[in-house]
């Protein structure tokens, strides 16, 4: 299969409709992982996976099962990172991609803030999601469909589909 598929971290994820919106545009398999409490689809478009407990078991079973050229939806630095040496597009559910250019310093920074945090000079408060962040999501998840589906080796056998 040389369709790319979405992955989406989805324990707390806000754009989970967002993500079903632009992959069915795309004609694009998602798949929600979770620790639980994903609610069913009839959609065999839409696939959910429930994942044990642990830590970073979401975070694992995306990265065993993505493929390069795939496209990987979290707010995750650590698994962010992880899915972009994979060779995936990686997205934060506020739009933000994260590159091989940009995702040293996304995990530079989130090390720093962690550290701020864990000395108490930092609260750690996150900014909240707004309807900006929204949209900029569903352009940029369309952009890089859009990318994936280009970049996908063509099944096209010269005789039309």
């Amino acid at each position: 299969m040389n369709q790319p598929s979405i992955y989406v971290d989805a324990d707390a994820c806000p754009v989970k409709e967002e993500a079903i919106k632009v992959a069915e545009r795309h004609g694009l398999v998602v798949t929600f992982v979770s620790n639980g409490g994903l609610r069913p689809s009839r959609d065999p478009m839409i696939r959910n996976v429930v994942v044990s407990k642990g830590a970073d078991a979401a975070d694992d079973w995306i990265v065993e099962t993505a493929h390069p050229n795939d496209i990987v939806v979290t707010a995750d630095i650590p698994l962010a990172a992880r899915s972009v040496t994979l060779g995936a597009h990686v997205l934060g559910p506020t739009g933000r991609p994260f590159t091989p250019e940009t995702i040293g310093m996304a995990v530079a920074m989130r090390d720093l803030k962690q550290h701020l945090r864990e000395t108490g000079e930092s609260k750690g408060y996150n900014a909240s999601f707004a309807p900006a962040d929204r949209s900029r999501f569903l352009a940029e998840l369309d952009r890089l469909c859009r990318r994936a589906l280009n970049a996908a080796p063509s099944t096209d056998d010269g005789h039309g589909g």
